[in-house]
């Protein structure tokens, strides 16, 4: 859920952004649906270093030109950098940014929806943490992914479990008195899955778990790649 960020620039646009900012900063922060129900955001974890579940799922599983999506503070990127593999974060919250270059990785204040550099170049794309999520429509967030890498290029999205299925939400993020505008924020299930890759003109290489985390492994489908 780390790139919350992007959902909100488009619902709240700097009020939504600085108080996610407050948050990387070392606030405590929460995500509050219209029900009122709340969730701490884990953004300790999100800054801390990449662990085991994040080398199996992710970083062992790119080894040319990454663009990790909602890169958030830089935990993947930066696990990427230290190994050579190139890699970008980009995040659309200037204070992730700035923590994402501070271990090392570079990264760029941008919307995945906005003009990304290499479109159409990156061997693999990362969505963790539920990012897949982004702006409430994983088919659109997929195809635009889908246009950003090669050919024979992966896209490499965290989904929860089956029984989840597809929701859509509004949310708003909450930092002690101040809170975000609310945004739209997708949840997707295994149960779900099929139905959203293939409208998105993707298909499904492979599933990884570990630790009762679940990552898919995509690529466009062979009547969406351009030619040789």
């Amino acid at each position: 859920m780390t790139a919350l960020r992007t959902s909100m620039d488009e619902a709240g646009g700097r009020r939504s952004r600085s108080v996610v900012d407050h948050a990387y900063a070392g606030a405590s922060a929460e995500v509050v649906t219209d029900h009122g129900t709340s969730l701490r955001l884990p953004v300790g974890r999100w800054c801390g270093d990449a662990d085991e579940g994040d080398h199996r799922l992710f970083v062992d599983r790119c080894s040319g030109f990454t663009l990790d999506i909602g890169c958030g503070p830089g935990r993947l990127a930066g696990a990427l950098t230290r190994r050579k593999v190139p890699a970008l974060g980009i995040d659309i919250s200037a204070e992730a940014v700035r923590l994402a270059r501070g271990r090392g990785a570079p990264a760029l204040r941008l919307d995945v929806f906005d003009r990304v550099p290499g479109v159409g170049t990156w061997h693999h794309a990362l969505l963790a943490d539920g990012n897949i999520g982004i702006g409430g429509d994983p088919v659109r967030l997929l195809r635009r992914i889908g246009a950003l890498v090669r050919a024979g290029g992966t896209v490499l999205a965290e989904v929860e479990p089956a029984g989840v299925g597809l929701s859509v939400q509004r949310l708003r993020v909450r930092v002690g008195e101040r809170t975000s505008e609310p945004f739209a924020w997708a949840r997707l299930g295994l149960d779900a899955l099929a139905g959203v890759v293939a409208a998105a003109g993707m298909r499904v290489l492979r599933l990884h778990e570990h630790g009762g985390r679940y990552v898919v492994e995509l690529e466009r489908a062979e009547s969406e790649r351009e030619g040789p």
